[in-house]
């Protein structure tokens, strides 16, 4: 089940006067906020919120000064959008909110990440009458380890009345699973079930029905660990084709890399699957990921049989600094692509576009020259067959961007905000199937 396809008229024509280009997905995502928060407002700077104002897009960033008062002007229950939720330059605002979800990019058609969130918790958005559509709670355990913890959980979701499926699988550790073996364990069950699955880790205990993924109609649902760090002990995939394509490229991570943490590789298949189809992605609530000892145990949804400390989740040392500022934002970073493409050209050659300076450039520019380059690509491939855009701010990141795009024998072409796109750009590169920087000036 997705949100509805349906786009209101007023909406469609507030998106049009923006210019703002959105993916089908986030089209459906906004309709579904329409219909639960009313018409959306176009927020500008200097702007004072009326009492009504329930759904508002914000598409140029805020000072501090500007973002603080713009965060004590909003009321609980109301929901902020930022359509271009990519660019780290909306970062401070975010950082005052909570974090709802994201929707990702898919092409020239939405080139964009579209992030929202607002006043307190997710659980008090979600109207308890919305519909939900059914579940399947999936989880399984070490066969030659205790099997008390999936006793627990299968008392809990019979006590809700869920459907599950909780079984013994073959690990390679009496006391743990590896990251692989989840992962196939899950493919198994989306193979064998229709309905949506809800993993839960065994010994976990539920103090009321999971339902809140299902009330979204999103395709992934995860918590993130002190806002940037993704945990595998909770994770709602719902019955669509990106959710599909989000599993079985955390399947495959999983087998190329068996000892790296399975946090990591949740993310780095959230960074993959979200730069290359719009999968729309729900943070869940720290009430669906609380641990045994939490002061708001007693109001958990999930609770998990581990004691509340960060010793078992994070923060893990091995996950890369760089990126933890963006997944706190809810974004990709400067290692990962904002968006890959797919030409029609058999070629295995790839482009890597790498844009500077998106943290001083003005927010607009930005989103423009990242259209102009997609549209570009999409129009004349110039022979490649794979298109990597990268967004990044500072000198490091470009650098980091730039070994990444090389170690993958791509081309590279550096570009800088609100220059002209020509429309020979990638045939242009590929005449010399090297490095290049546009030469324009800064605006």
């Amino acid at each position: 089940m997705h949100a509805s396809d349906h786009v209101p008229a007023d909406l469609a024509s507030l998106l049009r006067s923006a210019e703002l280009r959105l993916n089908a997905a986030q089209r459906r995502r906004l309709g579904w906020l329409v219909m639960q928060f009313g018409a959306a407002r176009l927020y500008r700077r200097g702007d004072k919120l009326r009492p009504e104002d329930g759904l508002i897009i914000v598409t140029d960033p805020l000072n501090s000064a500007g973002a603080e008062l713009f965060y004590r002007s909003l009321r609980p229950g109301c929901v902020v959008v930022v359509p271009f939720g990519e660019n780290p330059v909306f970062d401070f605002l975010k950082s005052k909110l909570t974090e709802y979800g994201t929707v990702g990019t898919h092409g020239a058609d939405g080139p964009h990440e579209l992030w929202w969130g607002g006043i307190g918790p997710i659980e008090t958005l979600v109207p308890r009458a919305a519909t939900a559509e059914r579940l399947r709670v999936v989880s399984c355990y070490p066969r030659r380890g205790d099997d008390q913890g999936a006793i627990r959980l299968r008392q809990a979701v019979e006590r809700h009345q869920l459907a599950a499926h909780i079984e013994p699988i073959d690990s390679a550790f009496d006391d743990r699973l590896q990251c692989a073996e989840k992962a196939d364990f899950i493919a198994r069950m989306w193979d064998r079930f229709a309905e949506p699955l809800l993993f839960v880790e065994a010994g976990a205990d539920l103090h009321e029905a999971p339902l809140i993924p299902t009330r979204l109609a999103c395709d992934l649902a995860v918590h993130k660990w002190n806002r940037w760090e993704m945990s595998a002990r909770t994770i709602y995939l719902g019955r669509t084709a990106a959710a599909e394509a989000f599993l079985a490229v955390w399947q495959q991570l999983a087998e190329l890399c068996p000892t790296v943490w399975e946090g990591a590789l949740l993310d780095q298949a959230w960074c993959l699957a979200t730069s290359q189809r719009s999968l729309d992605t729900v943070w869940l609530p720290r009430s669906y990921h609380a641990l045994v000892g939490d002061l708001s145990e007693s109001k958990a949804t999930i609770v998990h049989d581990l004691r509340s400390t960060t010793a078992d989740l994070g923060p893990d040392p091995s996950f890369a600094a760089i990126a933890r500022a963006p997944r706190r934002a809810g974004r990709t970073g400067p290692r990962d692509a904002l968006v890959v493409m797919q030409s029609p050209s058999p070629s295995t050659d790839s482009v890597a576009v790498i844009l500077h300076d998106v943290g001083t450039a003005d927010a607009r520019a930005v989103a423009a020259t990242i259209d102009a380059a997609t549209s570009a690509f999409a129009a004349e491939c110039g022979g490649f067959g794979r298109l990597e855009l990268t967004l990044c701010a500072w000198r490091d990141e470009v650098d980091a961007a730039r070994r990444a795009a090389r170690s993958g024998r791509a081309s590279v072409l550096e570009i800088l905000p609100g220059q002209p796109i020509p429309p020979d750009l990638f045939a242009s590169l590929a005449s010399g199937r090297g490095s290049a920087v546009v030469p324009v000036p800064r605006i």
